[in-house]
């Protein structure tokens, strides 16, 4: 009788003639047969098989060689293609391509649930290692220098009834990464953002109990137009959130929460303290995944960054940034850098993608946390955010082969402003701010931005072949940034 289900009954069971070598289970289960017999046509081609002398009993040759290789395989990694990313400034059609400077991208991601028209996949931003639109800028007339927010230990004596109050002094005490995420999550928030046709997601950091939280100015300026902000906390919570005040120049801004309460606040810390080496941990939102941690080390301190798509119009965006090879990815923008007393040191803002692409290279830069506390205290007051100037222009000073930066070159000074009080002269060449080197325009824009009205600084000026310290009392712009952002 034949059994319409069994597969070999069109092929009948052979026995072979030849021995046969024991195959393994694992061998039998990749065949897909239920049956324990192998197949006949398996059987057949054993067969025809010339069995060969075993290894001992074969002649030895003593001149052959033996080649021991194992076999190579070619292994070729998926790629992955975000959808809207923007065009590669570096590629070959782009303004950082061949000849180029390196471009930067702000990370800010979109989030990939809802369709949109636009979406907000990154910014391009460039280090004072590639300067683009601000030396050029300089080149054809100089900057002025409107500029503010101290980076010092000095705190504000307004009373805003948020961290800003109360930012913490260092003890020494160290603690471990998770230690520093168990503190420092719940006061980090996922921020998603719509308006004006473009969509996308950042990070946030709470500040107050009952919701004010600092981010960056560029994850919400979609919505400063009749957009809408809407807040993820850590716990689980949901909820609408409006502009308090946002700043161009400096990159910050301040959102209030509705209709929440007792929520964790982060700490701050002190990043006039801050040292190249020391552990940071970056907590945010890269591409969409909220409450990821990341950890590296702070790369290097007052990097002048600088967003390369900001309007000739308004007020230009520059800050002394904290470097970090902490993985930093769109999506982090607004969230915070954290020393490993759980403090938070800077808000990452900005990131190089080094022209491969918008992810982390390594190359992460914070708003120093004594800059955004400063900017911050003036929103919560409801203040307009003014900036320290020295009320000159400047331009990159190049050496002898008109290549090699030496100092930003004073063009023109202010009647009446601090540099002309101070006695700054066209020609004078700024190398330093406080003892802190200035290699170009840009540095010294980023440099000054980081304090306040009214601080003393002290430049090291080269004028002719002597170089001298000029102590210079900043002045304000009288929040003329501030205005020009509307």
């Amino acid at each position: 009788m034949t059994d319409q289900r069994d597969p070999y009954a069109d092929r009948p069971y052979v026995p072979p003639t030849a021995p046969q070598e024991p195959q393994q289970p694992a061998q039998r289960a990749e065949t897909g047969w239920p049956f324990s017999e192998p197949r006949a046509d398996e059987h057949r081609a054993e067969e025809t098989r010339v069995e060969e002398p075993r290894a001992d009993e074969r002649p030895v040759d003593p001149w052959a060689t033996t080649d021991d290789h194992e076999p190579t395989v070619s292994v070729n990694e998926p790629t992955r293609t975000f959808a809207g990313a923007p065009a590669d400034p570096n590629g070959p059609t782009g303004p950082g391509g061949p000849g180029g400077s390196a471009a930067f991208g702000y990370p800010m991601a979109s989030p990939e649930p809802q369709p949109r028209k636009k979406r907000r996949a990154g910014r391009l931003v460039a280090a004072a290692t590639g300067v683009i639109l601000l030396a050029g800028a300089s080149a054809a007339g100089g900057a002025a220098l409107y500029d503010a927010m101290q980076d010092d230990s000095s705190t504000s004596t307004s009373v805003t009834g948020t961290s800003l109050d109360r930012p913490a002094s260092s003890t020494g005490a160290q603690s471990d990464v998770s230690a520093v995420a168990d503190a420092v999550l719940p006061a980090t928030v996922k921020i998603n953002v719509t308006g004006g046709g473009e969509s996308g997601t950042g990070t946030g950091v709470v500040i107050s109990k009952d919701g004010s939280i600092l981010t960056n100015n560029h994850v919400v300026e979609a919505a400063a137009d009749g957009g809408s902000i809407t807040v993820a906390f850590n716990d689980g919570r949901i909820a609408k959130a409006e502009i308090v005040g946002r700043d161009v120049a400096t990159d910050v801004a301040v959102i209030k929460a509705e209709g929440v309460s007792d929520l964790p606040a982060a700490t701050l810390g002190d990043s006039k303290q801050v040292k190249v080496g020391q552990t940071v941990v970056a907590i945010g939102s890269p591409f969409g995944l909220e409450s990821t941690v990341t950890t590296g080390i702070v790369s290097a301190l007052n990097r002048p960054v600088s967003p390369g798509d900001q309007s000739a119009d308004g007020p230009s965006t520059t800050f002394p940034a904290i470097q970090t090879d902490a993985a930093i990815n769109p999506g982090n923008s607004g969230g915070p850098l954290v020393n490993l007393e759980g403090q938070v040191i800077g808000i990452n803002s900005a990131i190089n993608t080094g022209g491969q692409g918008n992810g982390s290279v390594g190359l992460g830069f914070a708003i120093p946390i004594n800059l955004v506390n400063n900017v911050a205290t003036q929103i919560l007051d409801g203040d307009t955010v003014e900036h320290a100037q020295i009320g000159v222009q400047v331009r990159s000073a190049t050496g002898d082969d008109q290549v090699t930066t030496i100092g930003a070159e004073i063009g023109e000074v202010s009647s009446g402003g601090a540099g002309d009080k101070a006695g700054l002269k066209a020609g004078d060449i700024v190398t330093k701010v406080d003892g802190n080197p200035v290699s170009d325009n840009q540095a010294l824009v980023a440099t000054v931005r980081g304090y306040k009205p009214g601080d003393t600084i002290e430049l090291t000026v080269l004028r002719g072949d002597k170089t001298q310290e000029i102590e210079v009392e900043l002045g304000s712009d009288g929040g003329a940034a501030a205005r020009a952002q509307e």
